[in-house]
């Protein structure tokens, strides 16, 4: 009897301590290495958000040779970070991304020009060679020039365009005319090289209003119709969320969360302060919707540049920002 009563202690003290729901596990693939770009993300991990939200989230970090889209094609994640213009094409090539939610609100995509290159407006621009990143991050200038009519096959009266590495270095050395930064990063870069708006014309296309939706999160369109993956994602999402608001509110404990989940050792924590402050400025935190307006105005430039052939049909859905 005493036995009995022991195994049934023994067997009551497990369960007590065990959790009453086992966590749903989701990977998340960002865009790029581990930077303040994803501070939202990585301070939701550090900080127990997604616990809270019972969730097991395994972050990966991207890089110059890892496409989101072909990892969620081939089940290595659940949910990517990715540019708009990038999950259209992926779409419309097979790859049934869904956009579930858009905390980039603006984006922090620019072109930078030093004065020495007498570039001070678009009309400069042909002649010249201008930095452009690939991998996805092409389709907003392509659309930018097609939109001021614009040739970039380096034929006369075009410009010339470099695949460009992702630093400032193509401009340092003089290999382009002008190059792209992001607001949060390179732009940073290039400040601390000495250049600023002094010393450089710069082309904002948010204020231009060529701006396209930049870090948005997608899901594969199939597993939106699992009810409990629906349900996963809303949890992610709000917890995401969360990190947002609390990396804008403590920029400085954001960024050594940053610099500490790098396993490259790459991230310095001034740099990632820097980033921290300047992605706040892109992302409202209490809003994760997708904004219909600049949705529209992204189809249309995708459209007119032929990026994509035809207006998308199911590229996002609110199912998951409507359950918050």
């Amino acid at each position: 009897m005493k036995n009995t009563i022991a195994g049934l202690l023994v067997g009551a003290l497990a369960l007590s301590t065990a959790p009453a729901f086992a966590q749903d596990a989701l990977t998340l693939q960002l865009k790029w290495v581990t930077q303040a770009q994803f501070a939202g993300y990585l301070v939701a991990e550090s900080k127990g958000f997604y616990d809270e939200e019972n969730l097991d989230v395994t972050i990966l970090a991207g890089g110059p040779n890892i496409a989101p889209e072909q990892v969620i094609a081939g089940g290595g994640a659940d949910i990517i970070v990715t540019w708009m213009a990038a999950g259209m094409a992926a779409r419309e090539s097979g790859v049934p991304l869904v956009n579930i939610a858009q905390p980039f609100k603006r984006s922090g995509l620019m072109m930078i020009c030093p004065t020495e290159t007498e570039i001070t407006e678009v009309a400069d621009f042909p002649g010249h060679t201008l930095g452009v990143w690939f991998f996805g991050n092409e389709y907003p200038f392509f659309a930018w020039m097609n939109k001021e009519g614009i040739a970039t096959d380096g034929s006369e009266g075009g410009v010339t365009v470099l695949q460009q590495s992702f630093d400032i270095q193509p401009m340092i050395q003089g290999q382009a005319d002008c190059i792209s930064v992001m607001t949060y990063n390179e732009y940073g870069q290039a400040l601390d090289a000495g250049y600023g708006p002094d010393n450089l014309t710069i082309f904002n296309y948010t204020e231009m209003g060529n701006d396209l939706l930049e870090d948005g999160l997608y899901v594969m369109e199939e597993s939106l119709s699992d009810p409990a993956k629906v349900d996963a994602y809303t949890r992610f999402v709000r917890a995401s969320m969360k990190g947002w608001a609390y990396a804008a509110e403590n920029p400085e404990e954001a960024a050594q969360i940053v610099v500490d989940m790098d396993d490259t050792g790459a991230a310095t924590l001034d740099h990632q302060l820097y980033m921290t402050g300047e992605v706040a400025k892109l992302v409202d935190p209490t809003d994760p919707k997708l904004d219909m307006a600049t949705y529209e105005r992204t189809v249309k430039a995708l459209l007119d540049q032929s990026i994509i052939k035809a207006e998308p049909e199911g590229a996002y859905t609110t199912v998951v920002t409507d359950g918050l």
